[in-house]
């Protein structure tokens, strides 16, 4: 990969912030964290324009809770093109941690994570995903 240097020109409240995020997420320089929001700007560019992606669903919930697991299995099968594996944890007694590994269209992808993340009982869900290049 070919780097090229360039000079930025911005303003001293955009620049501290830019500082805080370095220190924030412990990057070594201001160009590590500028790649870094350009790729996360790419990233969320190809959400909006519905490309396939990939990513987790994870959900946290309490086992004992009736017909929950039965529910998110049905919704897995209703959607089962976009999904590549499933790890099951316990927690403890009471709470499990799902993760599923889902490859598709952003929107596809949102629809079956806000089923899931919907179903009462989960007390956690969130949809992490990222471009497949």
């Amino acid at each position: 990969m070919q780097v090229k240097r360039f000079g930025v020109s911005i303003e001293n409240e955009s620049l501290e912030e830019l500082d805080r995020l370095v220190l924030k997420q412990s990057f070594p320089n201001r160009s590590q964290a500028i790649r870094y929001l350009i790729k996360k700007y790419s990233v969320e560019d190809e959400w909006d324009d519905n490309k396939e992606v990939a990513g987790a669903i994870v959900l946290v919930y309490d086992h004992h809770k009736k017909e929950l697991q039965n529910k998110s299995t049905d919704v897995q099968h209703n959607y089962h093109h976009l999904i590549l594996s499933v790890q099951h944890v316990h927690l403890d007694h009471h709470n499990c941690l799902e993760t599923i590994a889902v490859k598709g269209n952003a929107n596809e992808l949102i629809s079956l994570a806000n089923k899931l993340i919907a179903i009462k009982g989960i007390k956690h869900g969130e949809l992490v995903m990222t471009a497949k290049k």
